[in-house]
């Protein structure tokens, strides 16, 4: 199994986060099975992105960051980007890591309750800081493969105990609505799972896991089978919420409290399983993510065991555990670093696209008319995701 495997479950375990868990949880407790049709775009969206940023990897040997340094003609145009770039993935997913080892440490207290709840962060980091430390590309791969499983089996087993309607749940997904104030919802669920991070993290590991362009074959499979499984989860998630009988979510571990009495402690050992490793992936990628996009920026030694590209994400992972430990959110730089993120999933989607379409640099595998039909349409979507976060954040200035 673990051959078979490739760096697209590294993007399925980055998706799978904390975010993707509240959010998904939140839409099935106030909407129920209506909105699972959003999620099974959201995943078509981004195998679509993916593959591209996949496929440009592999034919041209090179990361985003170092694309958009030699591509962009113009100096102001180029130094713009690369700077809204580091702003968005460094600074940002720096920012975000407290959440993410938040989500680990939520799962930690469900399973084990929250008497040494303060050591919690502390256990979460250490554990990132030895994978991203020791491990290599190829361990990496397998330890990604081994959470996202486990999120898949703990998830699937909560949604299956709480007996979905079928014929809703089928509803649900293949008739798509938009009722009342739900359309800030449908963009939030494509929102956790078109991360802008994972465009630069896919881009740079496929050059790592194959070594030529006549990997493409491989590289598709990967992609697809690691993003639907991701879907899957996040859609079991969602599902479990749904038939939980809950009307209302003030925090994550409210749902274990709730299907404990009615199905026993395996519900609850299934749903702080799946929420630590859904918090441990997310924590090791954030920083992964971050330390590939400066040294492609910078123009570092492609070297894991380089001082800078493990200094900035010891950086980003420390930030992370201070910030849950001594309970310090600072606003200022998630706002901005949300901004960043809402300017480049668009910009880097529609540069991935001009790149993509090239002759000169991508051949034979350049877009076809129907993949750029595709790639226009998903553009539109995220281009709409953009201007919803940047209206709620200026709404909650």
């Amino acid at each position: 199994m673990f051959r078979k495997t490739g760096p697209g479950m590294l993007i399925a375990a980055a998706f799978i986060g904390p975010g993707t868990v509240t959010t998904c949880l939140r839409a099935g407790v106030e909407m129920g099975y209506a909105l699972l049709w959003a999620l099974l775009l959201s995943v078509v969206a981004t195998i679509v992105l993916q593959e591209m940023a996949g496929r440009l990897g592999l034919v041209t040997r090179r990361g985003l960051p170092t694309l958009i340094r030699q591509r962009i003609p113009i100096p102001w145009l180029r130094v713009s980007m690369v700077g809204m770039i580091l702003i968005a993935i460094v600074a940002g997913n720096a920012a975000y890591e407290a959440g993410n080892i938040a989500g680990g440490v939520l799962g930690l207290e469900a399973l084990a309750g929250n008497s040494l709840g303060g050591f919690y962060p502390w256990i979460c980091g250490a554990l990132a800081f030895l994978l991203l430390w020791m491990g290599s590309y190829r361990a990496l791969e397998k330890v990604f493969t081994v959470l996202v499983l486990l999120m898949s089996l703990s998830f699937l087993i909560t949604a299956v105990v709480v007996r979905p309607d079928p014929g809703a749940l089928l509803r649900g997904l293949f008739t798509p609505e938009i009722a009342g104030d739900s359309l800030f919802t449908v963009l939030a669920l494509i929102g956790t799972t078109v991360v802008p991070y994972n465009l630069f993290l896919y881009t740079a590991l496929v050059t790592e896991k194959w070594k030529d362009s006549d990997a493409l074959g491989g590289m598709r499979r990967d992609i697809f089978w690691s993003v639907a499984i991701g879907g899957i989860v996040s859609m079991a998630i969602l599902v479990t919420a749904a038939g939980s009988g809950m009307t209302s979510l003030s925090g994550v571990l409210d749902l274990t409290e709730a299907l404990e009495p009615v199905y026993g402690k395996a519900a609850r050992y299934c749903m702080g399983i799946g929420l630590f490793a859904a918090g441990l992936s997310s924590a090791i990628t954030a920083p992964l993510a971050a330390a590939y996009v400066a040294r492609q920026t910078f123009d570092w030694p492609p070297d894991r065991g380089d001082w800078r590209f493990r200094g900035t994400w010891i950086l980003v992972l420390l930030c992370g555990v201070l910030s849950l430990s001594l309970d310090f959110r600072p606003l200022e730089v998630i706002y901005v670093a949300q901004i960043a993120n809402a300017i480049v999933l668009p910009v880097v989607a529609v540069f991935l696209w001009w790149m993509i379409r090239s002759r000169k640099l991508m051949g034979e595998e350049r877009n076809s008319a129907a993949r750029d039909l595709l790639a226009f349409i998903v553009i539109g979507i995220v281009t709409l995701l953009a201007g919803k976060t940047l209206f709620s954040i200026i709404q909650s200035l």
